[in-house]
């Protein structure tokens, strides 16, 4: 194993099997661990002066694209805004009127981000376009918003090159392909980044091309179009990410082959007989909640318990790195069942 790597579970337990790496576990360790706050703050300063520019661009020439995507910019702003609270917070550590830490508050101001998107940027540029058709509007001289355009996709580029190579480095460290790390990973933040940021180089393409059309044509209806398919965009960016906070809120649990894992991991331990009951949580990047219900050996004492309670979590930790929290319950099984 390369340095950085995450141990295979099983490593440090005398076992060669188990389940490689899952980005749906997630760690805090290897490539581009801990980068999310940069990653965030790149992008919102580059949508902050993205929006103004646009703004200025849209008022001047009238066009109800770069409207829409001056929109799009300032609900992208508010995003980074939320989500960087979102990862500031999740970070106080337990106390005992919160015993399981903050790491899901993480997942709340993520799913407030969407709602952001969906509203701000989505239903905006939805209205805006519809606004635009109905009162076949004619954008005026597309020379400033071209030059903002094309400002702002250097920008946009330098966001998402950042958020891309966090993620890169993350996929790496899980041994999987980019979109697979981007669809399973509990660090929603790096993925509303990522998804944005491409969201919004696809909106300014949009954009140019709503205006050249109208440039052609004279017609606003390109323009109109322009600024629907960017509220469209975004409305589909945003259910992508409120599913995606939403299932981490509701609470996810760690993947079947590392849940069986587990199991094994438990049941090696001499004390333990059987696993009657097992909840896992994923209760943030790189922080794993395990609690189950354990039936000892009836002849085992009080001190071989806790001793068993020691080395299945120190087990548990070796297996899943990312493991914070290990409850066990000594349960007799059922009889008759």
């Amino acid at each position: 194993m390369s340095a950085g790597d995450e141990p295979t579970p099983g490593a440090g337990t005398g076992k060669d099997t188990g389940p490689a790496p899952d980005p749906r576990v997630g760690s805090s360790a290897g490539p581009g661990a801990g980068g999310s706050v940069f990653t965030v703050v790149v992008a919102a300063a580059a949508n902050f002066g993205v929006a103004l520019a646009k703004a200025v661009a849209g008022v001047l020439s009238g066009s109800s694209a770069m409207l829409s995507e001056a929109g799009h910019s300032v609900a992208d702003t508010v995003t980074e805004v939320l989500l960087l609270t979102a990862l500031k917070r999740s970070e106080k550590p337990a106390d005992e009127d919160h015993p399981l830490g903050h790491g899901p508050e993480r997942y709340i101001w993520a799913l407030l981000a969407s709602v952001a998107t969906f509203v701000g940027g989505g239903v905006f540029a939805l209205y805006d376009g519809i606004h635009a058709l109905v009162h076949d509007e004619r954008p005026g001289d597309p020379l400033i918003s071209y030059i903002v355009l094309a400002v702002a996709f250097v920008l946009e580029g330098v966001s998402l090159r950042t958020g891309l190579k966090q993620a890169a480095g993350r996929a790496k460290h899980f041994r999987v392909p980019l979109l697979r790390y981007l669809r399973r990973t509990p660090d929603t933040a790096v993925k509303a980044v990522v998804l944005e940021d491409t969201a919004a180089l696809i909106g300014l393409v949009l954009a140019a091309l709503g205006l050249l059309g109208g440039q052609w044509t004279g017609s606003g209806a390109w323009d109109a179009v322009a600024s629907l398919l960017i509220g469209l965009l975004l409305v589909l960016v945003a259910l992508v990410l409120g599913r995606a906070n939403t299932e981490l809120l509701i609470g996810r649990a760690l993947p079947a082959p590392v849940r069986r894992a587990v199991r094994q991991e438990l049941t090696a331990v001499r004390h333990i007989e059987d696993v009657l009951e097992l909840t896992t949580l994923v209760q943030g990047p790189g922080e794993i909640l395990i609690a189950a219900k354990v039936d000892f050996r009836d002849v085992s004492t009080s001190a071989q318990i806790e001793r068993a309670c020691d080395e299945a979590e120190s087990r548990l930790r070796s297996l899943i790195p990312a493991v914070r929290r290990v409850y066990l319950d000594p349960t007799p099984p059922r009889r008759g069942d």
